[in-house]
């Protein structure tokens, strides 16, 4: 069962820190939020991964996936969630480079051509790693029906979805923490 307030608490205490940062996306930051520090834990991903599927619960899917490193451990949660609830759900997940070997491909799973599929990330910036995954699940032949942020940073990534026509959802805002957005 999801827990907001100990997820929250889970964040503040392990994952949100504060000095001088880059963000993947070039952009500096007064803060960062490091969300393997959270979906590498026990409680936390158990937590992430039931609040994914009740915040999904409306949504018609077959498999969720997204660029790895930052969507491998959140996949195979949400994958043994969905389990214990009955739902089958496949996962995927995307290589930054294709292998050099084997088949060569840039998605890894059992999601097939044609699925309705769900990206996922940690922490949502400006949406830029999702939405190379995104381009790389419609090349094989997936359709994005919704895109999932653990965190929203408000810094961009909705609007960039939006563009895009891809709904977009997160579990938490950096405004769940007091903090406010660059304007």
């Amino acid at each position: 069962m999801y827990d907001r307030p100990k997820l929250l608490t889970l964040f503040r205490e392990r994952a949100l820190k504060f000095g001088d940062f880059t963000l993947a996306s070039g952009k500096k930051s007064s803060y960062y939020l490091d969300g393997k520090q959270i979906t590498l834990h026990s409680e936390g991903l158990r937590q992430v991964s039931e609040g994914l599927l009740d915040l999904l619960a409306d949504v018609e899917f077959e498999a969720i996936g997204g660029m790895s490193i930052g969507a491998d451990p959140i996949v195979g949660g949400v994958l043994t969630a969905a389990a214990e609830r009955g739902r089958a759900m496949d996962g995927f997940l995307i290589r930054k480079e294709a292998k050099g070997h084997g088949t060569n491909r840039y998605v890894e799973g059992p999601v097939k051509s044609g699925a309705r599929v769900v990206i996922i990330d940690d922490v949502v910036t400006t949406g830029g790693s999702s939405l190379q995954a995104a381009d790389r699940i419609i090349e094989f032949g997936c359709q994005v029906v919704t895109v999932v942020g653990v965190i929203d940073r408000m810094e961009g990534g909705a609007a960039n979805f939006a563009a895009r026509n891809m709904p977009f959802r997160s579990l938490l805002t950096i405004q769940d923490f007091g903090i406010q957005p660059p304007q």
